[in-house]
């Protein structure tokens, strides 16, 4: 027999809590409002039920909203309770929603670690590629992130150009965003490339765009823009708010959770008025203020159940969850890098949270490394062998083996051992150290951030096929060649 428990999982607060924050945050919107800068969003807002507060504002097609909680409570009984995303070929389906637990990097760093030079710098294009080549080979991320802003393309086509390279050279599922409102359009025109056709691209989603509000009770401009053409293309939404304790938001940990959920919800009713229907993630990336430094630690405890809590109310709203956990704020990988990150992947796993992303990001959300991605790596795969809890294999679980025992005996090669030694003990890669001491050439990789240096290149010098047609990869090409001349550059750097 094999008999499974339950599945390990983690409750910060309880349902009433939840409902009462879910409650004020329906209060705040009605009572309170957002301030909406997007006169296209604007527009479908109020068309669909929304009331302007300051009236001036709205002749200029901008200006503070009221949500009253029944245009709310309709428009989240139209977003998907689960999506699924697909990789570059439409096969391999991600079930993003349940207690499901993918991980993927986190996006969008201005920054690289570089142990070779021993510091910090911008990302080049060689840099973007080593990143999806890596992360192409790493098991546990089931997911690939734009995680690097190229330094040597023009600055306007940050978006396009990171999005280019993970279709052109990944073949895992996306999470992407952007930063111009122009690049939405030529970012669509690759993934449609990929698919085929529009029609072929909602039907199995390849990318998620963030999209982040802007604390406290504001959709600009940009996000609103990314919102209502995602809905309109099919593609999922990933709300991504960051209230900040004692700054702006609320310093309680409950009230910078209200405040999340209010500009989460108002984007949920954007989402739904451009598209019903329209794919939508329950994302965040709140932080608990250092106030004596002024930082934003991602680290922090504090930092970790905001994101808790955040994720327990969109499970209480049936919508698929999201949270920025697993990050350190350390400039370097060390031991600081792996207590914030560790802790952090375990609790979102514990939470259920379905896309987690950060692994790799240090230095406050800013940079990113693929040594920490790697060791990131392990504790992930740590993560899903406690998902799978503990098994009962036998009626009797211990005591025939023992019986048979002989006096001074062991287990070893007992056929019980060899039949289930692999489902039961999860083995690391070699960026993880087990060996005894006084191991050959243990003194070469003493450390954790050597050791994981050494897989990088590893795993990096092993040849891969294309994972798209040259046809597809030839489109790819003149599309970004188009973009980046339309922005002033010469053309793809070398």
């Amino acid at each position: 027999m094999t008999e499974h428990t339950l599945r390990p999982k983690l409750t910060i607060i309880s349902d009433s809590f939840v409902d009462d924050i879910i409650e004020e945050a329906f209060a705040i919107l009605d009572k309170v409002g957002i301030f909406v800068e997007n006169s296209e969003a604007y527009s479908l807002l109020s068309e669909h039920g929304a009331k302007p507060i300051d009236s001036g504002n709205s002749v200029r097609g901008t200006g503070k909203l009221s949500f009253p909680k029944s245009l709310i409570e309709d428009a989240l009984k139209s977003a998907p309770r689960t999506i699924q995303l697909y990789d570059v070929n439409g096969d391999n389906e991600i079930n993003i929603g349940g207690d499901e637990v993918h991980f993927d990097p986190g996006s969008a760093a201005l920054y690289i670690h570089d142990p070779s030079e021993g510091r910090i710098r911008k990302p080049v294009t060689n840099d973007l590629r080593r990143f999806i080549k890596l992360v192409n080979k790493l098991d546990n991320y089931h997911i690939q992130s734009t995680a690097l802003i190229s330094s040597d393309v023009p600055e306007k086509c940050g978006d396009s150009y990171r999005l280019y390279l993970a279709l052109k050279l990944g073949f895992k599922p996306v999470i992407t965003g952007i930063f111009e409102k122009e690049s939405f359009s030529v970012m669509k025109d690759m993934l449609t490339s990929v698919r085929g056709s529009e029609s072929a691209l909602k039907e199995k989603p390849l990318a998620i765009f963030d999209a982040c509000p802007s604390p406290p009770l504001m959709w600009s401009d940009l996000t609103s823009h990314s919102v209502i053409e995602a809905a309109r293309a099919g593609i999922p939404s990933e709300f991504v708010s960051m209230p900040l304790t004692g700054s702006t938001a609320p310093i309680t940990l409950s009230g910078a959770a209200v405040q999340h959920a209010a500009e989460t919800l108002a984007g949920v009713f954007l989402a739904q008025t451009a598209q019903t229907g329209a794919p939508v993630i329950w994302g965040g990336s709140p932080s608990a203020m250092d106030l004596r430094y002024g930082t934003t630690p991602m680290g922090a405890i504090e930092t970790m159940m905001i994101d808790m809590v955040d994720v327990a109310v969109g499970k209480k709203l049936g919508l698929p969850t999201h949270a920025y956990m697993g990050l350190s704020d350390s400039k370097g990988v060390d031991y600081q890098a792996g207590q914030e990150s560790g802790l952090g992947i375990i609790l979102a796993a514990l939470s259920g949270v379905n896309v987690v992303s950060g692994p790799g990001m240090m230095d406050f959300e800013s940079c990113q490394s693929l040594e920490k991605l790697m060791l990131d790596h392990e504790v992930c795969g740590m993560a899903y062998r406690l998902l799978n809890g503990i098994s009962r294999r036998d009626d009797l679980m211990a005591l025939p083996l023992l019986q048979s025992l002989p006096k001074g005996g062991h287990l070893l090669t007992n056929p019980h051992t060899l039949k289930w030694f692999r489902e039961e003990i999860s083995f690391p890669g070699k960026a993880i150290d087990r060996r005894a001491r006084g191991s050959d050439k243990l003194e070469d990789l003493q450390t954790a951030e050597k050791r994981a240096q050494a897989e990088v290149e590893r795993l990096l010098t092993e040849e891969s096929e294309p994972y798209v047609s040259t046809d597809v990869s030839d489109e790819l090409d003149r599309l970004m060649v188009e973009e980046i001349k339309r922005l002033g550059g010469a053309g793809l750097p070398k």
